[in-house]
């Protein structure tokens, strides 16, 4: 049996394996499996968030997100997983509401998949989101304004948040770059994250859909906590360990495979 006291890179080897696998690592459990002191967990986990593994939090470390690149290029990313949570997103689409739609792969794969004869007004701050609705006759669309962010592929300064603070909306598809029970929702651009938390503030209800990669990771800057989202929708299977700590939540979870 190795002796993981001794071996330091072996070690934290195994603790960025186990933060892949499951997303969130304990100091308590980890020193106990590796018969190592916690403060010596704990350096490892210092020394693995400065080379941008994971960021510590209370009692361990979650794993950090990571980043796919701009609308465009997250778009070819993982298409067929995407179309599973849009048409497990649809039912919660009621007649006449009040919609917002965040930027985001698979919001647009969201708003392709809205059925046609569903009458329903769509505001949004993303072109592309309000493209893919043109032919959706049933649906009235609202366009944000303003200078658009190439990395959300949006809108996302003080012109389109001022006009998005005067509405309120019976329901919120909201993009999440990251997802954890005690961290929250987290983004990447820290103008994207007060734009989302702006969002989740003028809703009634928020959803997400995130395939598995996201759940139980985090990005640099925080939108909200976790009790303010309604709906999760994830391709995480129901087994899978990272759904362990959402099950426990007041949230509604959905899960697209098996």
């Amino acid at each position: 049996m190795l002796d993981y006291a001794s071996f330091p890179d072996q070690r934290q080897a195994l603790i960025k394996d186990h933060l892949q696998q499951t997303g969130r690592v304990v100091c308590v459990q980890l020193a106990k499996e590796l018969n190592v002191s916690e403060h010596t967990i704990r350096r490892d986990l210092q020394e693995l968030a400065n080379q941008g593994v994971c960021k510590k939090v209370y009692g361990g470390a979650v794993i950090n997100a990571q980043n796919d690149g701009s609308l465009v290029q997250r778009m070819v990313l993982n298409s067929d997983r995407k179309q599973l949570l849009a048409k497990a997103c649809i039912p919660y689409f009621k007649e006449h509401a009040f919609i917002f739609i965040d930027s985001g792969s698979t919001n647009l794969a969201i708003a392709s998949m809205i059925p046609h004869d569903l009458t329903l007004t769509v505001v949004t701050h993303t072109p592309a989101i309000a493209i893919a609705l043109q032919s959706h006759q049933q649906c009235d669309v609202i366009l944000l304004g303003g200078k658009i962010s190439k990395q959300q592929g949006a809108a996302i300064g003080s012109c389109s948040l001022k006009q998005l603070q005067t509405m309120h909306f019976d329901l919120a598809v909201l993009g999440a770059c990251a997802i954890d029970v005690e961290v929250g929702v987290s983004a990447f651009d820290v103008e994207d994250a007060q734009f989302k938390h702006a969002i989740v503030k003028q809703s009634n209800n928020v959803l997400i859909a995130v395939t598995e990669e996201k759940l139980s990771s985090v990005a640099r800057h925080k939108v909200t906590a976790l009790d303010a989202i309604s709906v999760l929708i994830t391709d995480a299977k129901k087994n899978d360990i990272k759904l362990a700590e959402f099950k426990d939540t007041e949230l509604e979870l959905v899960c697209t495979s098996e």
